[in-house]
């Protein structure tokens, strides 16, 4: 491979620097492979294969002189790639004064303990008052934008109602490292995740595992387990442990868990579509607890308004592990459940 341009070269390893152009030919090895697969191979650690995507869309990769519309075009030994890295757009998401429960921040990325009710990047209903909208006023300019105009920095979220551990990255290199870490969910071993959530009923066995296909329910919003072979079915596992019990020696009307779960997959409502699936929905859940409203209504009070009042899922992540993008040390952050779910197992516990 060589890089050359009627202008000096600016070669592989360097820094590249906005709006100018970086020429690049194929050799022998790039036959048969990608557009995308081999020029962010090219390019180096600092840009991802979602950043060059986006910049073939943008229409700055060109072969022979002419922008190539396709990610997926095949290469061909000899062929003369540019790409011009355009000037970065900014974020569309303003940013706002929100407080942000910090646990560790550097210069490659900030880890937070997320409330319940915040939502996590901007969408349909939800344009301002977000994680988003926290991070641009306080990371200002540092803030990756390669996650997405609406979603820079941001490899992974929690649902809405759901309070715990996030990381987002601040830079190109730690949101490509960090993406790929919870792409592979963590099955290299760099990677950990551990949610508690509060469940209706004692599952059968202190220890299990739920192997369930998720897709989209009838009102695509909601998800649902469904047949592996379905066009739209998305492998998930999930593993849970029984932590505690609650109310073993009522009616099984009565009871509840505190359990702990591990993703294996990360879905879309992957923990409380399979709770619900193996009988225990999370309590408080909207979503895919309904059905066990009724049980509400035959707990003692001052349980029974404890769990009235509760307006949301009772889902925390409680733990997150992962490997420092530059310092490759292992980063280990644990925040406790929340007031309001603390209280809420508390109240469990007396009953």
């Amino acid at each position: 491979m060589s890089a050359h341009n009627e202008e000096p070269p600016i070669l592989i390893g360097d820094e590249l620097t906005d709006n100018e152009a970086v020429v690049l030919e194929a050799g022998t090895d790039a036959a048969g492979q990608r557009l995308d697969q081999w020029l962010t191979a090219q390019l180096g650690p600092d840009i991802s294969r979602s950043r060059v995507q986006a910049l073939i869309r943008q229409g700055a990769v060109s072969i022979g002189g002419k922008p190539v519309e396709e990610a997926k075009r095949k290469m061909a030994p000899g062929e003369h790639v540019s790409v011009v890295m355009p000037e970065p757009e900014p974020a569309e998401p303003q940013g706002e004064n929100i407080p942000l429960d910090i646990l560790y921040e550097d210069d490659e990325l900030i880890v937070i303990n997320k409330p319940a009710g915040l939502v996590v990047h901007p969408g349909a209903g939800n344009w301002a008052g977000t994680l988003v909208n926290a991070l641009i006023h306080h990371c200002g300019d540092s803030l990756s934008g390669i996650g997405g105009v609406k979603r820079p920095g941001i490899v992974h979220r929690l649902d809405k109602e759901t309070s715990g551990v996030m990381v987002v990255a601040k830079t190109d290199r730690a949101h490509k490292v960090l993406s790929e870490a919870f792409a592979d969910h963590g099955l290299t071993g760099d990677l950990e995740r551990a949610y508690l959530a509060l469940v209706w009923g004692i599952p059968q066995r202190p220890t299990g595992t739920v192997d369930a296909a998720l897709g989209r329910a009838a009102d695509r919003v909601r998800r649902a387990v469904v047949p592996e072979g379905r066009d739209d079915a998305r492998h998930a596992v999930t593993h849970f442990s029984v932590v505690e019990r609650f109310g073993e020696g009522q009616k099984a009307f009565a009871t509840a868990s505190l359990v702990e779960c591990r993703l294996e997959t990360g879905r879309t409502h992957q923990i409380r579509v399979h709770m619900a699936h193996i009988g225990h929905p999370v309590i408080g859940d909207p979503d895919y607890g309904q059905a066990f409203r009724t049980k509400v209504n035959r707990l003692p009070e001052p349980l029974k308004s404890e769990v009235n009042a509760f307006s949301r899922q009772a889902l925390h992540a409680w733990l997150l592990e992962f490997r420092h993008p530059t310092t490759h040390l292992t980063m280990r952050f644990e925040a406790p459940m929340p007031r309001d779910m603390e209280e809420l197992v508390s109240g469990f516990r007396k009953f």
